[in-house]
């Protein structure tokens, strides 16, 4: 069986969750006897498939250049309709969400729906922005849908009126990383609370910050560290003064995996305070690491953490805080956390997901 993963999200993501995804998919699917997965991207800008010798990469990589992006996705979707042919793909699979596919006319194509954060929070983003209507269309002409939790296929039956015969649910993996035994970094003099990504609208880190504020027990035996993302902006600086905190107890950190993987391994407890997530790969991550979990109450991540997590409304800083004091002042309740974690995330790998993707594919034949 022939495969194509499309060039969408090769196309728009340097490193991103999306594409790895994708890039373990087919790095597990090209082991198996039969099938041969291609990432067909003629201009990529993507880093996990420089280099990559487990799979058929058909395309260039170049350099991000944000004034050149719609430029170079409309010639990997106006060449892509022509080229791909030459590959004869049985399956085709959108990586993202486009207005038209590069599927040839009798290829079955299966897309993946992630979240349905443009829906639920339409007023967070640029109104010029089509991304909503495109994943209509995609949706509308896909063959099979994959949802990556029951949360975003339930969302997605209710907004767009989807069968739900037409939708599978395949839990993501997580990628299984080696401890850092040596500090590559100096983190803080402090034990710390650890938050991970973006930190805008509705990943909430304000109010992370409001409960931190509020609790003179955090303040004064832990930092705030908060790894990834651009710096802190205007408006965050702004809070962070004006919640008497300093930007030597709320600090920034960027990195690559190595840091990223020290941080986890040497943090108190990560804190996961999100209004809405398609799934949450960092709380399998923090667990991987032995780190005790507290997360939002809200949409897919009960689904993913399940008992082995505490939680809290999202919306409530005093219960996001009395949430994280729970767990770092009583070494009970952190050891009873992370001993589920070792648990819980054995129900989630890579593997299993690519087994379970190829019966969809399968399905189709």
């Amino acid at each position: 069986m022939r495969i194509v993963y499309d060039y969408q999200i090769f196309s728009q993501q340097e490193y991103g969750g999306i594409s790895r995804y994708y890039y373990e998919l087919a790095s597990i699917i090209a082991k198996r006897q039969g099938y041969y997965p291609c990432v067909h991207a003629l201009l990529y800008a993507n880093k996990y498939i420089i280099g990559n010798e487990n799979f058929k990469v058909i395309g260039t990589q170049i350099p991000v250049i944000p004034k050149l992006g719609r430029v170079q996705l409309l010639i990997n979707n106006l060449l892509g309709k022509i080229l791909v042919r030459a590959y004869t793909p049985d399956i085709i699979h959108e990586t993202y969400y486009a207005a038209t596919s590069i599927a040839p006319a009798k290829v079955k194509t299966v897309l993946t729906v992630y979240d349905m954060t443009y829906e639920k929070f339409s007023y967070l983003f640029p109104p010029k922005q089509n991304i909503s209507q495109n994943k209509q269309c995609a949706v509308k002409r896909a063959n099979h849908i994959i949802c990556i939790s029951e949360s975003t296929k339930n969302d997605l039956i209710d907004i767009f009126n989807v069968n739900p015969d037409k939708i599978s649910v395949i839990y993501m993996g997580y990628t299984n990383k080696k401890a850092i035994h040596k500090n590559i970094i100096d983190i803080s003099h402090k034990p710390y609370i650890l938050y991970v990504g973006q930190r805008a609208d509705y990943k909430n880190f304000n109010r992370l910050l409001q409960a931190y504020a509020k609790s003179t027990l955090l303040k004064n035996n832990f930092n705030l560290v908060c790894f990834g993302a651009g710096r802190f902006s205007k408006e965050e600086i702004k809070q962070i003064k004006e919640l008497n905190l300093n930007t030597q107890n709320v600090i920034h950190l960027k990195g690559d995996d190595d840091i990223l993987n020290q941080l986890y391994s040497n943090a108190s407890i990560f804190v996961f305070p999100s209004l809405y997530e398609g799934f949450g790969i960092p709380l399998l991550e923090a667990m991987s690491f032995n780190c005790p979990v507290v997360c939002s109450n809200t949409s897919s991540l009960p689904e993913v953490a399940g008992d082995a997590a505490d939680y809290f409304d999202p919306c409530n800083p005093e219960e996001i805080m009395s949430s994280i004091e729970s767990v770092v002042f009583s070494t009970e309740k952190r050891n009873h956390l992370i001993a589920r974690g070792v648990e819980r995330i054995k129900l989630f790998s890579w593997e299993k997901c690519a087994d379970e993707t190829l019966r969809v594919y399968s399905s189709l034949i």
